[in-house]
């Protein structure tokens, strides 16, 4: 039979060979419970601007557009950037721009599209000094087509009147505009 010496040698290896086990594999109690997930904020910002001011001009050096905004946010995760009071100045070139302006604005990742949310004014003075102003709730505005389009209830005024509508598809560009439904026009006879 063992000793009493060599049981004690015998216990003492084995308990050396858990502890030794214990730090190797790193065994903990916590490793058996359940842990957590990590969760990533969806509404995460990984940067942002106060102040922002953008230019951009066309190939021939004319300006295309200016934009400022309060605060310019990026979204990490959608790769959404929020803007705070956005307000641009679409110039395509020429000296009468289309002035844009919201509360607030969503572009998406690749700056394509421009969503802008609550009190939309698209406004413009052109050279035979005629304004014409459309406000919306909400807008989407696409920069480099220079075209703006919205499902919402939309009001232009201009030439002399003032026409309601809902739904409407506007192109800058040319100057157009097709109002979807729901037409109706209040004009000044001269």
């Amino acid at each position: 039979m063992f000793s009493k010496k060599a049981r004690n040698i015998a216990l003492f290896c084995v308990i050396a060979a858990l502890l030794a086990a214990v730090g190797y594999w790193n065994i903990s109690p916590e490793s058996f419970l359940d842990k957590p997930v990590a969760t990533v904020d969806e509404s995460a910002i990984d940067y942002y601007a106060i102040n922002a001011r953008s230019v951009q001009f066309l190939p021939d050096g004319k300006l295309q557009y200016e934009m400022t905004a309060d605060k310019v946010e990026h979204v990490m995760t959608s790769e959404i950037t929020l803007l705070t009071k956005p307000d641009l100045q679409m110039y395509r070139g020429t000296a009468y721009p289309w002035h844009v302006q919201s509360e607030r604005g969503e572009v998406n990742p690749d700056g394509t599209e421009v969503e802008l949310i609550d009190s939309v004014r698209i406004a413009r003075t052109d050279q035979k000094n005629r304004a014409t102003l459309i406000t919306s709730s909400r807008m989407t505005v696409f920069p480099h087509k220079e075209y703006a389009q919205t499902e919402q209830a939309v009001r232009i005024e201009g030439a002399g009147g003032v026409t309601t509508a809902t739904g409407m598809k506007a192109y800058l560009n040319d100057s157009r505009i097709n109002l979807l439904s729901n037409v109706r026009g209040q004009y000044e006879v001269r």
